[in-house]
């Protein structure tokens, strides 16, 4: 164990004093904080100015239909009609709208301009058309509006959760389905990114021969667990930094450039006065952006974390011990390529798969794929939002386990042989004779 521990040590040491290991540990909270607050500030800081489009109606009716917003103005009445297609520019118009005197059944309008319009452009002209055309509809077909506009009703579901002994709390279904997709995404990048770490680290070692000095004193296995578990400890080190980091810039940033922002309704106002914008403020000021809040304060933060930290490195040592059986195996990265499938296609169906397990986390699928060691790292975190019976966790979690010590023994038996393999193309054929080598 003491060599193990001196492996771990190397290991640790060596990634974490690289460059690339300081460099990204700095950029990744930036990135990840600028994707939460950068939006935020965009629109505080936001300098657009107006757009004005000149309308050519040959109807004349369509004046009070088209709002003007904050950033888009319709003149009506624009001079020169005639020539306005050509001069619109030199006018100051954004664009020129084309609305014919009477439409056929493709109900097409025609906006001219010499820069490409964006779907908000696009939404409120065709949206504020069709308002009216349906309007003008009902008036021909003598069906009152109002009696229309009562009939529909806006229906709202309130989730709550019962525990044992009865008591109720409201929960958001979105908010489980954000926890639980982020989770598994974060997974699914880290099991690649620091698997094949380990893999590369075997390949360089044995390329460069340092590995036959190495089990001169130390046992394969040994230096296969210290490598796995020392980049563990760089997993947990770097995952930490940019935990911490993340919180820092967030905090700061939004007391930098967004100070005068205390509280939802303020929040919102800072957005554009599109449709989405004000469902979000109306909902603000009910009260929900409250309700979520307390929703997810009363999250099961213990079970999120604890099964974040198991199923993450049960997964990350899982694939590991097989990454690094591939990199003992070849000389070369490009090598790795005919083994690398059998690993990709769990990881992938997993990641493709968890879009649909949200969509029902209690179903004989999501079962499955949870309790299948190669996908349930991934689709486990996915479902624990939700909440997962405690002995589907246990089963998870023990046979998780028990694959993982099964697969680094193998793994082991064949990175005992492939570390002092040189020159040779191994295929499938080979690894299983390492399998049954004697010591």
């Amino acid at each position: 164990m003491n060599k193990i521990g001196l492996i771990i040590e190397r290991e640790y040491m060596v990634r974490v004093k690289k460059k690339s290991f300081i460099v990204m540990t700095i950029l990744g909270p930036i990135l990840m904080a600028a994707m939460i607050i950068l939006p935020a500030v965009l629109m505080n800081m936001s300098d657009e100015t107006d757009k004005k489009i000149a309308v050519i109606d040959e109807s004349g009716t369509y004046s009070k239909v088209i709002q003007n917003t904050d950033a888009l103005v319709f003149d009506f009445n624009p001079e020169n009609k005639e020539n306005i297609k050509e001069k619109y520019s030199e006018m100051g118009y954004y664009g020129v709208l084309f609305i014919p005197d009477s439409f056929t059944n493709e109900y097409q309008v025609q906006l001219f301009s010499d820069k490409q319009p964006s779907m908000g452009i696009k939404s409120h002209i065709s949206k504020s058309i069709e308002a009216e055309l349906e309007t003008r509809f009902l008036n021909q077909q003598g069906i009152d509006q109002e009696i229309l506009k009562n009939a529909k009703k806006d229906v709202s579901v309130e989730t709550f959760l019962i525990n044992e002994q009865g008591s109720e709390q409201e929960s958001f279904t979105e908010i489980s389905m954000a926890i639980g997709f982020i989770a598994a995404i974060i997974i699914y990048m880290f099991i690649f990114i620091y698997g094949a770490q380990v893999m590369r680290g075997v390949i360089e070692e044995k390329s460069s021969r340092i590995v036959e000095i190495m089990v001169s004193s130390v046992r394969p296995f040994e230096l296969m667990m210290g490598k796995i578990l020392g980049i563990a400890l760089v997993v947990i080190t770097q995952v930490t930094l940019w935990i911490i980091l993340t919180f820092a810039i967030v905090l700061v940033a939004k007391s930098t450039f967004m100070p005068d922002i205390t509280n939802p309704t303020q929040i919102t106002q800072t957005m554009g006065a599109g449709e989405t914008e004000k469902i979000i403020t109306e909902q603000a000021s009910n009260g929900d952006f409250g309700k979520i809040m307390n929703a997810v304060m009363q999250l099961n933060f213990p079970l999120l974390i604890g099964g974040f930290i198991f199923f993450f490195f049960g997964g990350y040592l899982l694939y590991s011990s097989i990454f690094a059986a591939i990199g003992a195996a070849v000389d070369n990265e490009t090598d790795t390529q005919q083994f690398m499938m059998p690993i990709v296609i769990p990881l992938v169906v997993a990641f493709m798969m968890a879009q649909n397990i949200i969509q029902n986390p209690d179903g004989a699928l999501a079962f499955w794929f949870s309790i299948i060691p190669f996908t349930s790292p991934i689709i486990m975190m996915v479902r624990i939002p939700f909440g997962v019976p405690t002995h589907e966790l246990i089963l998870s979690g023990v046979i998780l386990i028990a694959t993982f010590i099964f697969t680094t023994w193998l793994a082991g038996r064949i990175y005992r042989v492939g570390i002092l393999v040189y020159g040779k193309k191994v295929g499938y054929k080979d690894l299983f004779k390492w399998l049954f080598y004697n010591n």
